[in-house]
């Protein structure tokens, strides 16, 4: 998927709309002491196999993490991810 490299959208910072800048954020490990976690990890501890159905491969795309940085006041927000197998930022002369 192509997006261009600059968005005018909202920002909640400045309160009206600006030109931000988008850029991909690595996904970060899970947090290991995450309530779900330790939950899970106990629920693995012992004899007794997998709890549940093992999970079958990868899936066939990512979810990339995109922030908005705002040109003005250099705040960043998230907005929701979405799943494509290649993301490409292109300059859109307008």
């Amino acid at each position: 998927m192509i997006m261009p490299k600059t968005r005018r959208t909202y920002c909640p910072n400045c309160k009206k709309h600006t030109v931000h800048k988008i850029k991909v954020v690595k996904k970060k490990k899970r947090g290991e002491l995450s309530s779900g976690q330790r939950r899970f990890r106990r629920k693995l501890a012992g004899y007794g196999g997998y709890p549940r159905p093992k999970p079958s491969g990868e899936k066939p795309t990512r979810k990339h993490d995109l922030r908005f940085v705002c040109t003005e006041c250099k705040k960043a927000q998230t907005k929701k991810g979405f799943r494509v197998k290649k993301l490409e930022f292109r300059e859109v002369h307008a």
